[in-house]
């Protein structure tokens, strides 16, 4: 695809994440005329294209899937061409990696409609989250855990005094969990991982992405909102109220979409499992993730150039 680009300081970016669950297109206009750099969202659009239901019960996207893949790329060209925008970048995370038809797909993507893809691993996906979320620990000390919360996968990157320690990325997601396609000796790894972090970094709290924990903050009646958190009892309080009642009633109590209200409780059960092993009090949520990170890493890329 080729674009045409702007004066530097004056730019549209775009990022395309393509989930297990949704697939989202972002773009954001940047100012470098401010005092510092400023990012502003001009568009994001989510579609519920859903393609871990074809890949975690069939391993393999349906031609249904596939055309509408396509079809949806070329819209977002389009979009991108409307907005001018002067760089992009498209990646997808765990459905895509898991799809046997995925790289074929990948190439009728870039044939038919310009756009290219790319397949990037759960650690890459976990230390561009983390990338994104850095600035929110300037004024904060301690210990804190990103948990990224996806269809596929769940991505954590665990960060000391600002450090960052290590990224981990575990084949359990939402998605995955509803077609019981999830090992249990992936739950067992990611438990046994977390008593390691619990017993080495005690007092480790949550800094929780995905539109799943999104939502559930705003679900939740009891929250500060000036630090931009709830307490892990709230969550519990609130996903026991989810849990027991059917996705029908998630929908009409809750105002949940469809493509909602079905991955949101076992969204709950990823964060909460989590966060009881490794004792955290608090789930802070910026609204912020992995399609933010791609576009922060355009900017930084263009700005060693």
């Amino acid at each position: 695809m080729v674009i045409e680009r702007q004066n530097i300081c004056d730019e549209n970016y775009a990022a395309i994440d393509i989930g297990s669950n949704a697939v989202r297109l972002l773009i954001k206009h940047l100012d470098e005329d401010e005092p510092e750099v400023k990012f502003s969202k001009v568009l994001l659009l989510r579609v519920p294209m859903r393609l871990g239901f074809d890949v975690f019960a069939m391993g393999e996207l349906s031609p249904k899937k596939q055309k509408n893949m396509i079809r949806l790329m070329k819209s977002f060209r389009h979009l991108m061409k409307i907005y001018d925008v002067a760089d992009y970048r498209a990646c997808a995370t765990s459905a895509m990696r898991d799809a046997k038809n995925g790289m074929e797909l990948i190439k009728r993507i870039r044939k038919e409609t310009g756009i290219n893809i790319e397949i990037i691993d759960g650690q890459e996906e976990a230390k561009m989250v983390y990338n994104n979320h850095i600035e929110y620990m300037e004024d904060r000390k301690g210990n804190y855990m990103y948990v990224d919360v996806g269809g596929g996968s769940t991505e954590i990157n665990l960060l000391s005094q600002g450090q960052l320690v290590c990224s981990r990325s575990y084949n359990i997601g939402t998605v995955r969990i509803l077609n019981a396609a999830v090992k249990d000796s992936e739950w067992e790894r990611l438990k046994k991982d977390m008593a390691e972090i619990a017993q080495s970094y005690p007092g480790t709290n949550i800094i929780g992405s995905g539109g799943n924990i999104n939502k559930l903050y705003r679900l939740a009646e009891k929250k500060d909102k000036k630090n931009e958190r709830m307490s892990v009892a709230t969550l519990h309080s609130l996903h026991d109220s989810l849990k027991c009642l059917t996705v029908a009633e998630r929908m009409e109590r809750f105002s949940l979409k469809p493509d909602r209200a079905d991955v949101i409780v076992p969204a709950g059960e990823i964060f909460l499992t989590i966060a009881d092993i490794i004792h955290a009090a608090y789930i802070y949520v910026p609204v912020i993730g992995l399609a933010d990170g791609i576009i922060d890493a355009l900017y930084a890329n263009k700005k060693k150039l």
